[in-house]
């Protein structure tokens, strides 16, 4: 098993240091859901929802989040990412939005936290615009679909291969 990189020696938290790493593209792509009643997200999908287009508020807000990671997540350095992309769809079968980030570097370190941090503060977003009519609402799966670059090399969730 590998060891954890944010404890030093003695088990003190610690920032990695990654001045010695290469330099390499670096990608990483992360989900998240939020399952709701089919009314809600026909009001979503239909854009009639009060307090407007519920999509394009949660992409500014994943995009947003995944700027302001290293700001939100302790150890996490600050990164100067490349590229942000935030996708919203509407999947009618399950009653949920199905959200992917996507975030992109060429740097020294990964960028699996800030694909993450996006899925999730864009979860978060579609909660809070849409929780006076849909309490309920679950917020769910949130994980890494993959990363690619790095010593570590590429990485695929197993049910990812498929699509690959």
């Amino acid at each position: 098993m590998n060891q954890l990189t944010h404890l030093d020696d003695r088990g003190n938290a610690q920032m990695v240091d990654v001045a010695e790493k290469s330099v390499t593209q670096r990608v990483a792509i992360a989900e998240a859901t939020v399952s709701m009643t089919s009314e809600t997200l026909n009001m979503i999908v239909d854009g009639t929802h009060k307090k407007g287009d519920v999509f394009a508020v949660a992409r500014i807000a994943g995009i947003q989040a995944a700027k302001q990671c290293s700001s939100l997540i302790p150890l996490c350095h600050p990164l100067m990412l490349s590229s942000v992309k935030v996708e919203l769809n509407a999947d009618k079968a399950n009653n949920q939005v199905v959200i992917q980030a996507r975030c992109k570097l060429a740097g020294q370190t990964g960028v699996e936290m800030e694909a993450l941090t996006a899925a999730s503060v864009a979860a978060l977003t579609i909660y809070d615009m849409c929780k006076a009519v849909d309490k309920g609402m679950v917020i769910g799966n949130v994980r890494l679909l993959e990363k690619t670059g790095g010593k570590s090399g590429n990485w695929y969730r197993e049910e990812q291969l498929g699509t690959k």
